[in-house]
């Protein structure tokens, strides 16, 4: 793991952190999960391209979908 994949790493977690907390305080679905989703994906993706590429992707997700 380089630098730049935990920077990425951390990044995204953080912001999956606020994801899941928001989530568990409005009992919202989408935030809760994308929340635990962000936390977790970065030690299964091994290339920093694709773990930006996912982050960014789950990062806007709730945006575009609300239940």
């Amino acid at each position: 793991m380089n630098s730049a994949q935990l920077l990425f790493g951390v990044l995204f977690g953080s912001i999956g952190l606020g994801y899941f907390i928001y989530g568990k305080k409005q009992k919202t679905v989408v935030p809760f999960i994308v929340g635990i989703l962000l936390m977790t994906y970065s030690y299964f993706i091994e290339n920093t391209l694709p773990l930006v590429g996912v982050g960014a992707f789950l990062t806007v997700l709730p945006y575009f979908i609300r239940l």
